[in-house]
């Protein structure tokens, strides 16, 4: 995107991976930027894989190698390219592209490197291979804080916002690894904000958003460290309740939790930034793993990781022919507090 900004542009694009995200910034940026506006209506063509006659990618190098009509860049940009299976031409053309092209070929999946084509391409320093994968779910909260950092860089003091450590989590939980619903939802949180506040906070994520600040997972992880048994109750009977709280996904978060408390129990170095380098943890939460400590034992903790791992199986149909999720919500809490 940096050399995209400064206008060097790349012969051949390949974008593709699990995570369309990405390639949609390099693709949108090329089809808004390369051109201007006069150009684009000439020199510019989209197809799409699944249109393209025979599923052959040869009309589109036919299109690829011919000469701009306004006499400059030319852009061909192929989308879905999954769709096309015969990429013959495209070999013959990777030897020899035209200088004025800059062919963008959009690919949903990870094609085959195997096949001389892709393996040359993917090799070729000339040429960019964007691959972008789906994030782990253990990878979303580091993401959402990294957007922010880097959406705050690019903008005057006075417009910056932080995010509080509370919320990155949440979002996380809430939204899943979809890049384009959390860079959505992101951007409906900062444009939402009223004027003058500069924190994303859990109130303005709930009138945004709709993710209760009350009833959420993080509120879940807070009554198990302080043993309250009445909210966590309470917040898992929600959870039961909502179709936008599957018992299956909350269980993460808290395995994640229980997980990391067991590795801090057993670190010879408990300081503030050791814990946090070592968990991979925002040094704000580290209090949370030292009151939880006091509460939970190395022994009841790997526990609680068995009852996690028990209930995760009964949901995924494993010795459970009729519980429900209520249920074995208040089993788990129970046994989690007891």
């Amino acid at each position: 995107m940096r050399a995209l900004r400064e206008g060097t542009y790349a012969p051949i694009y390949i974008l593709c991976g699990e995570e369309p995200y990405f390639s949609d910034q390099v693709c949108d940026f090329i089809a808004n930027h390369a051109l201007d506006e006069m150009a684009r209506e000439f020199d510019q063509q989209v197809l799409y894989g699944r249109d393209i006659s025979g599923a052959d990618i040869a009309p589109v190098i036919g299109a690829a190698r011919g000469f701009a009509m306004m006499g400059g860049r030319k852009v061909v940009i192929v989308r879905e390219a999954q769709a096309v299976k015969k990429w013959d031409a495209l070999a013959a053309y990777v030897d020899n592209p035209m200088p004025q092209t800059v062919l963008v070929i959009c690919y949903n999946g990870k094609p085959d490197k195997r096949q001389a084509v892709w393996k040359r391409l993917s090799e070729h320093k000339q040429y960019v291979w964007l691959q972008s994968d789906k994030l782990r779910d253990y990878q979303v909260e580091k993401w959402i804080v990294g957007y922010i950092q880097e959406r705050n860089q690019q903008l005057a003091e006075s417009d910056q916002v932080r995010i509080d450590p509370r919320i990155a989590p949440l979002l996380a939980d809430h939204l899943g690894t979809d890049l384009s619903a959390i860079v959505g939802a992101l951007q409906k949180l900062t444009d939402g904000r009223p004027d003058g506040v500069t924190t994303i906070d859990a109130a303005i994520v709930e009138r945004n958003i709709g993710i209760s600040k009350d009833y959420n997972i993080m509120e879940l992880q807070s009554a198990l460290i302080r043993g309250d048994v009445v909210k966590a109750n309470r917040i898992t009977q929600y959870f039961a309740s909502s179709k936008d709280h599957p018992m299956v996904r909350e269980l993460s978060p808290l395995f994640t939790f229980f997980s990391n408390l067991l590795m801090y129990e057993y670190m010879p170095d408990k300081s503030k930034d050791t814990v946090a380098r070592e968990l991979g943890i925002n040094p704000f939460f580290v209090r949370d793993y030292t009151d939880a400590a006091r509460r939970y034992p190395a022994g009841k903790t790997f526990r609680i990781l068995g009852y996690l791992r028990e209930i995760d199986a009964r949901l995924k149909g494993i010795d459970n022919p009729s519980a429900k999720d209520a249920d074995l919500w208040k089993e788990l809490i129970y046994k989690i507090m007891h």
